[in-house]
Formats: C-alpha cells, structure tokens, sequence
C-alpha cells in the first residue's frame, strides 16, 4: 500500500488508496504534524501485542493469515479501513476479483475509485463492465479511475474516452479533482500528457489554501516525472524543506513521491530529514516516511525508525509504523508484524497485514 495525501477520494472521508488513493494519508490523516515521541517508548506495550519469540507459523501460513485478515476488513464498517484492505491484497489471493467487484459497488465513492484503481492495475478483465457503466458515475474521482482501468485493461486508449480527465485536470473548480485527474494521467504513461499538465500546473486556484495550492503542484510535478519529464525532480526536492509548519504535509508527500519515482538523487536529502540531531527534527510521520521512500530506494535498515513508533499512542503512527517493516522487506521484521495484527485497531491490522504480504510476496 502506498499510503500518501496524492487525492481526496473517501468523501467526505479523507482517504487515499492506491498511489493516488490508499489508505492512511502522510500528514493528512488528521493525527497532527508532530507526535509525542516519549510515546513510543514501553509503556505504551498494552497496544500492541509483540512476541518476542517466533509464534511458529510458517511463511506460508502467515501469508494466509495476513489474507484472511485483510478479508475480514474489506467488508470492514470503516470506508478507510475497506479502501486500505483491498489495496493491499494485490496479487495475493484468488478472491481479488470478487473483493474488487464489492469495492466498485461500495456506498463510498473513494472505496470505488480505489476498487476501480485495482480492477485496472491487475488487469481484471472481467469487471470491464462495471467499469465502463462507472466512467458515467455522479463522482468525478470514480469516473477518472474507471477511465484508467479501461485503458489499463484493454492494453491502449484507443477505445476509451479519456478526454474527461483533461477536462477534470483544466476545468473542475476542485483542486482534489484536478489532482486525481494528474495522478491517473501520470500512471497511464503518455507522455502525449505533458503540456496538459504544465497548463494545469499554472492554474490560480483562487482562494483555495496555500498548502492545498502546494500539494497540487506536487502532484502534477509527479505526474510529469512518470512521464519522462525528469526537470520536475527539483520542484519535489525543494518541498523537502519547509519554512513553516503548516508545510509539513507538502514534505511528507514530497517524500513519497521520490520514493515512488526511485528518485536516488535525493538519497542523501532524506537521510538528512531523520536525523534527530539538527535544530528542527522532523515529526513522526515525516521520519516515518522517510524510512518508507528509502526502502523503495534500496535502502532496506529504516527499521530501528518503525521500532521508535511500533507502539506509539496514534493508530495512524502505529500503521505507519507496520508500512515501514514492510518496505524493508526483512523477513526478521514479521515478527513484530504478526504481533501487531492483534492490534485494537483496525488501520494497524490492515497495515500490518499488508506489509507481511509485501515482505513474504508471492515467491514463499
């Protein structure tokens, strides 16, 4: 699961799912910019259950316990908690089509646009139907992702109409349209769309927040990086320092981003972000992210940052925390995440079993 601020899809929840989409949002998930690192420390170990020893489970029969939970929480109460667990079974179970198809029938329209997101990045084929009924759906967000899992599916564009994703990215008055807009044309690849979104990345936004302004031009610098347009690298790496805090949910995107973009220039940039030793240390969900970018990046030691939060008073931080095990890919790190399965909350279980599965993969 990619969990970031890329689109406002859960309405009125604030959730994102997918890369534009998953789950629990870097800086917008409401827990605060900063969290109160004395509470990671042991006396927050009621929340989460660790074993210190192995529980005896095979590889193989942890997979299948990190599916049967992600199961359970896709009928889970919580849109959120729905949009998290169908993401993170990508690729690891047989049912993805049948979860998938209840995700694109979801009350929620940000759990349909994730399940249609899905539909298109696995390439099921058989939901084509739904899909194109949903290209006419009342939300802009479900219509943009059922538009790229049309493309996705059918190997092209040329029998998808998907002139109503520059319409969104041009003409709709919200900005978090425009920006799933961006992201969905950065994840079909055509480069055709690049000078629609250098005009979108001029727009004036009126009196839309400085900060929602600052998250849109990154959105729309990563969407051109996909596509070949690697000058947007410095408008990412310059939000890595912010001026104010309200700037600290451009910076944990920014992060993000150079994570999802394999952008090793900034290596360096993001290690300078953890180091607890500088005037101004960055907040939990910065560090957090950090360690997540530098796993994507190759850099696999980011978990003494995850074991600082593993326990930590916010379930966000703690889900966050379960993601970065993950992105190491260690096998010594599921342990903790079987442990952390039996977490009070939901939004943990569901990272936790995410990234047991994108440590065990497929291959065990």
């Amino acid at each position: 699961m990619r969990h970031n601020c890329h689109s406002y899809l859960l309405v009125p929840l604030l959730v994102m799912a997918s890369g534009a989409i998953v789950g629990v949002g870097v800086g917008c998930s409401g827990s605060g910019q900063s969290a109160d690192r004395s509470a990671s420390s042991a006396g927050q170990s009621t929340r989460t259950t660790q074993r210190s020893q192995q529980s005896g489970r095979s590889q193989r029969e942890l997979k299948f316990v990190a599916v049967e939970v992600l199961l359970g929480l896709s009928a889970n109460t919580s849109a959120e908690i729905r949009a998290n667990a169908l993401e993170a079974l990508q690729g690891h179970t047989d049912s993805l089509e049948s979860v998938a198809a209840l995700g694109l029938s979801d009350p929620n329209p940000g759990v349909q646009s994730v399940a249609a997101m899905v539909a298109g990045k696995q390439r099921i084929k058989d939901l084509s139907p739904m899909l194109n009924g949903l290209t006419q759906d009342s939300s802009p967000f479900v219509q943009a992702s059922a538009i790229f899992a049309l493309v996705r599916i059918h190997g092209s564009s040329a029998n998808v109409d998907v002139t109503p994703l520059s319409t969104m990215l041009l003409e709709s008055e919200d900005i978090r349209v425009s920006s799933h807009a961006a992201y969905v044309l950065g994840e079909l690849g055509n480069a055709s769309a690049i000078p629609l979104l250098k005009q979108a990345g001029s727009r004036p936004w009126g009196q839309t927040a400085t900060i929602r302004r600052q998250i849109f031009r990154l959105q729309i610098a990563e969407a051109m990086i996909k596509l070949g347009d690697h000058e947007s690298l410095d408008a990412v790496r310059s939000a890595l320092y912010p001026s104010r805090p309200e700037e600290l949910e451009a910076t944990a995107l920014a992060v993000q981003i150079i994570g999802e973009v394999r952008d090793r220039g900034a290596i360096d940039q993001l290690i300078y972000l953890v180091d607890e030793d500088t005037d101004r240390p960055m907040p939990a969900e910065v560090r957090l992210a950090v360690a997540g970018a530098l796993g994507k990046l190759g850099l696999r030691e980011g978990g003494f940052i995850a074991d600082e939060y593993a326990q930590n008073q916010s379930p966000v931080i703690r889900a966050q925390a379960a993601m970065v095990y993950g992105r190491t890919g260690r096998l010594e790190h599921l342990t903790k995440l079987e442990g952390m399965l039996d977490d009070e909350s939901a939004q943990v279980r569901a990272g936790s079993a995410g990234a047991i599965l994108e440590i065990i993969g497929d291959g065990r």
